[in-house]
């Protein structure tokens, strides 16, 4: 039998990326791998992880497993846009910071970033970026993309959506969403998956899984008909179609086919309360956003970060202004928080 060849005692707080596999998720890959299923996605996991999906976004809902977060984003948008297409964005967003150009350069897209004061785009802000439609020599804005929850760990509410949603589509623009932890905001805020995206006017959804326990993949949900019908070429083209795709799909099914996508999720948020919460009351401390799903944004000194970070890893968020940010996941517990906080707490004090 092989050995662990790394140390399972150690945890952090950098990213729910760094969290294991959930064990349901685990029983799951393990029971699809027997015998053969017919590949590219007609096998028979992935036939049930539609009626699922389905079954949280409406009928109308098409779901196209793939292999990463970035992959799903730029799939999903490049199904919204022509090839002079631009897509309005916060400038915090995964899209913007995150993916290396990836939007750019494999969808051949214009972003189209706007400044937010708590990564939430507006009708106002997107009016910003709105205009010139018509005008050969501007990327013509034809889709705005959200993060739900955002990259600053704030929450769009049910009625802010269906704004932006009915600003949007009024000037003629589509909608994506990066949910990459779309099941944070759901348990957070206490409503469905479908009450989120479809009940709010959202066109094509970008659906996590790896922050929210499983090994690799996440899903593009068409939710209009129009993404839908390219999607099956897009997909193959941005290298994001898995031979083997019935273990994306049983991975999935293992989240959204039961409630573990959001007792985890309602877990990672527990946590992160708990650690905001004692964050609050350290002084030397404070948070720079609210905490309202799994992300915990604080401020302090950079050395009191630095030697903080030898004892539990995580990311500056911004190291000019002495800004960090700390992740829950599904599996931290109550003992990471307060043996994090008593850290935190020690390294305040030795300044």
């Amino acid at each position: 039998m092989t050995s662990s060849i790394h140390d399972s005692s150690i945890r952090g707080f950098a990213s729910d990326n760094y969290s294991g596999v959930h064990p349901e998720v685990l029983a799951a890959l393990a029971a699809a791998n027997g015998g053969h299923q017919v590949s590219y996605g007609e096998d028979q996991y992935t036939e049930e992880l539609g009626r699922v999906i389905a079954s949280h976004f409406g009928d109308i809902a098409t779901i196209f497993p793939v292999f990463n977060g970035t992959g799903a984003n730029v799939t999903a948008l490049q199904s919204l846009l022509p090839r002079w297409g631009a897509v309005i964005c916060a400038n915090s967003a995964h899209i913007n910071v995150d993916e290396n150009g990836a939007p750019e350069r494999v969808g051949s897209m214009k972003l189209l970033s706007v400044p937010t004061p708590d990564g939430k785009l507006t009708p106002e802000l997107i009016d910003l970026e709105a205009w010139g439609w018509g005008d050969e020599h501007r990327a013509q804005p034809l889709a705005v993309s959200l993060t739900q929850s955002t990259e600053l760990g704030t929450l769009y509410t049910l009625e802010e959506l269906r704004a932006i949603t009915a600003h949007a589509h009024g000037k003629g623009m589509r909608v994506h969403m990066d949910g990459a932890r779309l099941s944070n905001a759901a348990a957070a805020l206490g409503v469905g998956l479908g009450e989120m995206t479809t009940g709010t006017g959202i066109d094509i959804l970008s659906l996590g899984g790896t922050k929210n326990g499983i090994m690799f993949g996440e899903g593009i949900v068409a939710l209009t008909e129009g993404p839908a019908e390219s999607m099956k070429y897009l997909r193959k083209m941005n290298m994001q179609l898995a031979s083997k795709m019935r273990f994306i799909s049983a991975q999935l099914l293992a989240l959204y086919g039961t409630d573990l996508w959001r007792t985890s999720a309602a877990h990672a948020n527990a946590m992160a309360a708990r650690l905001s919460a004692a964050v609050q009351a350290t002084d030397g401390v404070e948070l720079v956003y609210p905490t309202e799903s799994n992300g915990v944004f604080a401020a302090l000194p950079n050395a009191v970060a630095d030697r903080l970070r030898e004892r539990f890893r995580f990311y500056d968020w911004d190291r000019a202004a002495g800004q960090v940010r700390w992740m829950c996941s599904f599996d931290t517990t109550e003992a990471d928080v307060d043996s994090f906080v008593a850290a935190l707490g020690e390294e305040l004090a030795a300044r």
